[in-house]
């Protein structure tokens, strides 16, 4: 695993850190270097913008509330929601499982290769640099997602969107009245003591201990690379704010597979996957080599990720955070499933990669 990550780094990433839980107790290392320029490797408890990873907290949120019978699963969001005229056909369970069809604020990427952008995401090069200190209202994303046309019926295919999780934060917060932090924190981070982990709505800074992210972009004939660690998340909002280190990762991962948050039927729900991609409620259930599944989410979070894995009963997990230069044409995808795609099948398969699939960490945000 020491050599996989160092090869990670040799491949393009500026850092690495992995974790991995088993019958034969943990594994922590660590390759490359905190930051440009230092010779310092990342801290193996640093923090880490988790991008998409934020939508198997969301989710579980959402499913923590069925559970104490705030909303229903197959309750159609208008609903909830009266104020953006939704679709009556979108379910609670369409956003999670992304089937709603509502169109991605951060653009979508069709079949044929075209992008249809939405706000000044990380697709958008210098003019996101420029933005990335800018406040966004939910609402404000919401409204701009269906301005759009709908990529499909409701609940007739399955497409990525963000937009999903921003209206499962706005569907927190109008049943219980309080903020998505707050139901974080009562439902998830105080009862599992994730201290390391933080739900922030539009705070720039990441706390120390953290690797760098960076972020590149041509201007007038020349490349120019900034350092983004600090920026406003609100432009992707519950779609991937969150920040949390490996260790806390791993800790939630395998209390919730464990049975120890949701209750037994909402969490074989959560883990039931649709046909054409695979995802459930808020996570990937993804074939291993060898046989068998994880359950899996990862996301990137400009010039920053974090992968984490399970075996379905939590026993067996991988959470890494990684750093690097992030970029519009998202130039470390190729890499990053290729790298993923050897840690499944060492920690969870034969040692052959292959059958594992994982996306990059840049489109799972975007």
């Amino acid at each position: 695993m020491q050599k996989i990550i160092e090869e990670m780094v040799d491949s393009g990433f500026v850092g690495v850190t992995l974790r991995v839980h088993d019958e034969h107790g943990e594994w922590t290392g660590s390759a490359g270097l905190r930051e440009l320029g230092g010779i310092e490797e990342p801290p193996i408890d640093g923090h880490v913008r988790i991008g998409s990873n934020t939508k198997t907290f969301t989710a579980t949120v959402v499913l923590q509330l069925v559970a104490e019978g705030k909303l229903g699963l197959d309750t159609a969001v208008d609903d909830y929601l009266p104020e953006f005229g939704l679709d009556r056909r979108i379910t609670v369970r369409m956003l999670l499982q992304h089937t709603s069809g509502v169109f991605n604020f951060t653009g979508e990427y069709f079949e044929d290769g075209t992008f249809v952008p939405g706000i000044p995401a990380t697709p958008a090069g210098r003019e996101w640099v420029d933005n990335r200190f800018r406040t966004y209202r939910p609402e404000e994303l919401v409204r701009l997602a269906l301005s759009k046309p709908a990529r499909f019926e409701p609940g007739t295919d399955w497409s990525y969107s963000n937009t999903n999780y921003v209206l499962a934060r706005l569907l927190i917060e109008k049943v219980t009245g309080r903020s998505v932090a707050e139901e974080m924190q009562r439902l998830i981070l105080g009862p599992l003591g994730l201290t390391g982990t933080v739900q922030p709505t539009s705070e720039q800074d990441i706390p120390e201990p953290h690797a760098h992210a960076y972020y590149r972009y041509e201007e007038d004939g020349q490349t120019r690379t900034v350092d983004v660690t600090r920026h406003n998340p609100s432009w992707i909002s519950s779609g991937g704010d969150m920040i949390s280190t490996t260790c806390d990762l791993h800790t939630f991962i395998s209390a919730l597979l464990g049975g120890r948050l949701l209750p037994a039927g909402l969490l074989a729900e959560m883990c039931t996957p649709e046909t054409k991609a695979g995802y459930g409620l808020g996570v990937f259930v993804q074939e291993r080599p060898g046989g068998g599944t994880v359950i899996t989410h990862n996301g990137g979070m400009a010039g920053h990720a974090a992968l984490m894995y399970s075996t379905p009963d939590g026993s067996t997990t991988l959470t890494a955070a990684l750093n690097y230069v992030d970029d519009a044409t998202m130039s470390m995808g190729v890499a990053f499933q290729q790298a993923t795609q050897r840690l499944v099948a060492e920690v969870f398969g034969d040692g052959r990669a292959g059958s594992a699939e994982a996306a990059e960490p840049a489109r799972q945000t975007r």
